[in-house]
């Protein structure tokens, strides 16, 4: 599959570019606001790529750019920016999934909160924000993104999958489970992702108040 990455820059974008050339056959594309950036960043991520002995094909252009034709498009952008990258995109999107794993959070008094938007959550805003023909999906919410970037380190993590669309899930689900390490599981409809992701500013307060739980992730036994 074709596999776009817009704000692909990021620190998941960085994550899921890596992972995603170094254990899959798939093509990853990285966008941005800024196509320079995004060349920039792939040279990098093709450096440190080749450090582990490892190539593939993966490029670089703005969000629209990236999004034409892609078989999957995620959105690794703050929740924030959601809106404003599907509508540069949106021209792009036919037959294909759009994957939502930003979270609204805030910092109150040295504590990570879960902020939702008014929509429920962040998925169903790009849900709303979305051409009604593309499906939406829910999933990468609760990664931490320095592990998922070195990619010297083992995973044991589970990424929650929700959204409406059976196939469109299924997708993701694949997707997920190419990276070494990960599991994909269904966690339900996507009116059920505000309890996924609300578990990220939970993972991040645990990680912040234990020095030996740093970079948490999820793993269901």
């Amino acid at each position: 599959m074709r596999i776009a990455l817009c704000g692909g820059t990021g620190d998941l974008g960085r994550g899921l570019a890596l992972r995603l050339t170094r254990d899959t056959d798939h093509e990853v594309v990285v966008g941005s606001r800024d196509p320079e950036k995004a060349r920039e960043h792939v040279s990098e991520y093709e450096d440190e790529l080749g450090s582990h002995d490892v190539e593939g094909d993966i490029s670089g252009f703005d969000n629209a750019m990236a999004a034409d034709r892609a078989d999957v498009v995620v959105l690794c952008v703050p929740a924030y920016h959601l809106s404003d990258t599907i509508d540069a995109i949106e021209g792009g999107l036919d037959d294909t999934v759009l994957v939502s794993p930003a979270v609204g959070m805030r910092r109150e008094e040295g504590t990570m909160n879960y902020n939702p938007p008014s929509a429920g959550s962040v998925t169903a805003l790009a849900a709303a924000a979305a051409p009604d023909d593309t499906p939406v999906v829910g999933a990468f919410h609760n990664l931490a993104a320095g592990r998922l970037a070195d990619l010297d380190a083992t995973l044991e993590w589970d990424v929650l999958v929700v959204g409406d669309d059976t196939d469109a899930k299924a997708t993701v689900e694949r997707l997920a489970d190419g990276i070494d390490g990960i599991r994909a599981l269904d966690a339900g409809p996507l009116a059920a992702a505000s309890e996924v992701e609300s578990l990220t500013p939970l993972l991040i307060n645990v990680a912040t108040n234990n020095d030996s739980l740093a970079d948490l992730g999820v793993s269901f036994k």
